[in-house]
Formats: structure tokens, C-alpha cells, sequence
């Protein structure tokens, strides 16, 4: 039988963002226009200073410009975006400068708290500034005293934006254009942490200062039962509890709820604050010592110590009448408090697989 585990571990791969994409892309069109060369290649310089060359798909004329695309690679990294062909169509204009655009799969901003305008396209200002930096650079070199129009687009963009939380985030007809350093990091997970820390300075913008934290839509739903909350104030964090903890450190709000699954809230209780199973795991053992103080006997603990999952053991601590749900909740809670501001009121909610509340703590 093959062995599924390589003995060694295989370094994962990094890939490049969109607003990478967009800069190449960008800087092959206009080169075009100036140079009439069209490439197959673009070398572009990240923000740290790294000069990366770039396949291009195509880089041709149009009517009134022309346009290059690259097919996105996120590396190892498990981003939605991945395969998609971003493209650029430039034109040229009498008007020094760079202004951006919209194009087929990019999304517009509709609501306030991000970094961009109300009717912006979502180009985040570190693309906008790669593109810029490079098309102004290339205008000087080719002796051109004019600017630059540039859009830029996604194939498929707007259908890929459904899987994003961009709608959430006011973000209407595609997805958004992104980066920092210009490099995906494998699993760093980045640009869903960005979206949560958008999500909450979203929700603040527009005057909601009750938020609540959900792993998944099973809690989702039980906060918007419970609190009648809009999705606005619904945070998606998935994993990255520790995420959404130290953004309300940075952007307060006066009332956090934080609510998910048994298994997830036992990791934050014992002070994880990523709640993946790669990098935490369920301490049944820590259950059942918790369950101790509560006064369970040996019998109950052995029995909480080898259930073969979070649910199990919280259903057998009940039958026993002891409120294990609460008790995670209460020391996800202290965790919570070692981080969050004291003026921000925090409570812990816990659910089970029907998204009824199993545990609180406030």
C-alpha cells in the first residue's frame, strides 16, 4: 500500500496576490501602448523590494488601448481566487496620473469602514500604489507626459465573489483586489483575516456597535435568532478567534458576542486562538478536570476523557447534571478578557449540531 505521509515534509509553495496580478498585468498593457512590444512576461517589484517575473496569458491591442491577463497562483495556499485570470485594459490619456476602474468580476464599494470610498472599485490602496509606482516609473522611461486609465478585471469574478465575504462587506459585482507585500503565504489565511477585521470596522461605520463572532452559519444563525441581528453584524471568523479579539482591541465596540460549536469554544477555553484542528485539538482530558470541579466522580470523568467527540462528552457530563457548556464558556470568556478591552462587554455562546445554545457566559 502506498504511504499517504511523505517521511519528509514537502515545503509548501507561496503564490502571488491579486493586486500582484494587477500590477503585471497593468504594466504589460501600457508597456504595449508605449512600446508597441506586447510580452509574455512581466517583471514587477513587490512592496519589500523582491522582482518577480510573471507569465502573461496574452497581452494584445484593443480598439482603444490594450489589454494583458495572468492567471492568478496562490501557491499552496487555499485562496478562492486561485486559477482565475486577472486582467488589465489600459488606455492612455492627456492627464498625468493613474485612475482605476472596474472591470467584469471586480467589486464596487457601497457602504462605509473600508479603507476605500463609498463607489470606489475595490482596488485596496497597496495595488493601486504597485500599479501606480510602476506605470509613472515606465512613463518616465519611455518620455510620456500623459497618464494612464486602467481597469482591471477578473474572469469569472463576480460568481467567485459569492464564496467571499464581500457581499457581507457592501461589496457589490465581484471581488476585490488585494495585497500588502504582494505575496500569499500558504495557509496564512490573510485575506480572510482582512475580511474579518473589515467586517467589524464595517459594522462600526455604520453604527452597529453589537457584533457578533460566529464560526460558521450554524451559529450565524442562532445569534441572529437570539439577537436579531442584521448580517451586518455578523462576523464570519471561522477559526481566527484571535483575529476578531485583537481588532476589537485596536477598533472597540461596546458588546462582542462570540458563538460556536462545542468542540471550537473548548480550544478557546483552553487558550487557542485558532480554532483549526491543524494547529489545536479538543483537550478531553481538560473537559473532564473541568467537569471535576464541578463535582463529577471518577466514574463521569473517565467516561468524558474517552468520548470520542466534544458533543459526546458534553451530553454525557449533562445526563449528569453538570453544565459543561457553561463552564467552556466561562473560560473562554477569561481568555477572551486577557485580550479584549475591559470596556467592551463580552459573552460566550456555545451550540450544538441543531444551533440551539448549549453554554453561556457574560
Amino acid at each position: 500500500m502506498r504511504d499517504e505521509t511523505p517521511e519528509q515534509p514537502v515545503p509548501l509553495r507561496s503564490g502571488y496576490t491579486t493586486g500582484s496580478c494587477a500590477t503585471a498585468t497593468s504594466l504589460a498593457a501600457a508597456r504595449l501602448l508605449l512600446t508597441g512590444v506586447a510580452s509574455d512576461v512581466a517583471e514587477i517589484v513587490l512592496p519589500k523590494g523582491q522582482h518577480v517575473p510573471m507569465p502573461l496569458v496574452f497581452c494584445r491591442l484593443t480598439g482603444d488601448g490594450a489589454e494583458a491577463g495572468t492567471i492568478k497562483d496562490a501557491g499552496d495556499d487555499p485562496d478562492v481566487t486561485h486559477g482565475a485570470v486577472v486582467f488589465a485594459r489600459v488606455r492612455l490619456r492627456a492627464e498625468p496620473g493613474v485612475s482605476f476602474h472596474a472591470g467584469p468580476g471586480v467589486g464596487t464599494v457601497t457602504r462605509a469602514g473600508l479603507t476605500l470610498a463609498v463607489g470606489e472599485p475595490a482596488i485596496n490602496p497597496v495595488p493601486r500604489q504597485m500599479m501606480t509606482t510602476h506605470l509613472i516609473e515606465l512613463a518616465a522611461e519611455q518620455g510620456y507626459a500623459g497618464g494612464f486609465e486602467v481597469t482591471i478585471g477578473v474572469e469569472g469574478g463576480e460568481a467567485l465573489a459569492l464564496k467571499t465575504m464581500n457581499p457581507r462587506l457592501g461589496i457589490v459585482g465581484g471581488l476585490s483586489i488585494l495585497g500588502t507585500t504582494g505575496i500569499v503565504r500558504p495557509f496564512s489565511c490573510s485575506a480572510y483575516i482582512a475580511s474579518i477585521h473589515q467586517g467589524i470596522d464595517v459594522a462600526r461605520a455604520n453604527g452597529y456597535m453589537h457584533i457578533a463572532a460566529c464560526t460558521g452559519n450554524a451559529s450565524e444563525d442562532a445569534m441572529r435568532r437570539h439577537y436579531q441581528l442584521p448580517d451586518i453584524a455578523l462576523i464570519e471568523m471561522g477559526d481566527f478567534v484571535g483575529a476578531v479579539f485583537k481588532h476589537v482591541r485596536r477598533a472597540p465596540v461596546e458588546r462582542l458576542s462570540v458563538c460556536g460549536g462545542f468542540g471550537k469554544l473548548s480550544k478557546l477555553a483552553a487558550g487557542h486562538l485558532d480554532l483549526h484542528s491543524r494547529t489545536s485539538s479538543i483537550d478531553l482530558a481538560q473537559l473532564a478536570t473541568w467537569a471535576a470541579e464541578h463535582g463529577a466522580d471518577d466514574t463521569l470523568q473517565d467516561a468524558i476523557r474517552i468520548s470520542n467527540t466534544s458533543q459526546q462528552a458534553m451530553a454525557i457530563a449533562r445526563a449528569a447534571g453538570i453544565p459543561l457548556g457553561d463552564i467552556v464558556c466561562r473560560h473562554a470568556l477569561r481568555v477572551a478578557r486577557d485580550i479584549v478591552p475591559a470596556s467592551v462587554k463580552v459573552e460566550m455562546f456555545t451550540i450544538d449540531r441543531q444551533g440551539n445554545i448549549t453554554g453561556v457566559a457574560q
